[in-house]
């Protein structure tokens, strides 16, 4: 990899494809080498696209659900100063709670919380020592209700939202921003990979990952605290706070529910 002297250095997890790579090519517009990372061969693909705009790229392979996958990627830092941390890495699962197959809730579990707050907890603390540094973590709009037929989903994200309120204030006057992205339905794989394209909102038209990802990275260089992304994810995120949780899940149910063949 090229001298790093010269630029600031990212890292974007879940960067193959999505709202990840699309933060990814942000990073590298607004001048930042990369650490790009994923759970698939994709990622050198991506990578190799990064190359191509300029920017110096290590990509890494590895499961992020694992301590050891987080592991590999902190070990590809080797040490050097990383100036934001974009932690973008997630899985979805949809159909009910009780028809899914529990290796996969928790590896949508430890993909969305525990991986993330680890690789959060061992760069954020390097990042504490230097006195400086950027967090974006991808959050969603989902956190704010109850997800039937996504129930493990959107209880991950609940956390994820809330937690990097309290991180954020945790981490105030210390140089480090922490910016939540809450983006609504997006038009990436997400669905696909969720089993939900014979649901209501696996079909609907979506935001666009590109716009998504512009808005995160601009909350993020500004150090603002959360973002949703596109106005209708603003209405919805409105009207969620002020209805109860029972209307919400009924609501989430005509949006999420499977097709007859999938429940």
């Amino acid at each position: 990899m090229a001298d790093q002297t010269t630029k600031p250095l990212a890292v974007v997890t879940g960067a193959s494809t999505g709202i990840g790579y699309e933060l990814a090519e942000e990073c590298v517009r607004n001048g930042f080498d990369l650490i790009v990372a994923a759970d698939e061969p994709r990622i050198n693909e991506a990578a190799q696209k990064l190359r191509q705009m300029g920017a110096a790229v290590d990509a890494v392979e590895a499961d992020l659900a694992t301590i050891e996958g987080v592991d590999r990627l902190c070990a590809a830092i080797r040490g050097r100063p990383v100036d934001a941390l974009l932690a973008n890495a997630g899985r979805g699962l949809g159909k009910g709670f009780l028809d899914q197959d529990f290796g996969d809730i928790r590896h949508v579990i430890d993909t969305n919380v525990t991986g993330t707050l680890y690789l959060l907890h061992k760069v954020g603390r390097d990042m504490r020592t230097r006195g400086q540094g950027r967090i974006l973590i991808t959050g969603s709009i989902a956190g704010f209700m109850p997800g039937t037929y996504q129930a493990v989903y959107n209880g991950t994200k609940a956390m994820l939202d809330s937690f990097s309120f309290a991180l954020r204030h945790e981490l105030k006057d210390t140089g480090i921003t922490v910016t939540c992205l809450m983006p609504g339905a997006t038009e990436t794989d997400f669905f696909e990979r969720a089993d939900m394209m014979d649901t209501k909102v696996g079909q609907q038209k979506k935001d666009d990952p590109a716009d998504v990802a512009k808005t995160g990275f601009k909350a993020m260089m500004k150090g603002e605290g959360d973002v949703v992304s596109g106005w209708h994810n603003k209405l919805q995120t409105a009207i969620a706070s002020v209805t109860p949780s029972g209307v919400l899940a009924g609501m989430h149910r005509r949006m999420a529910e499977p097709g007859k063949d999938k429940r």
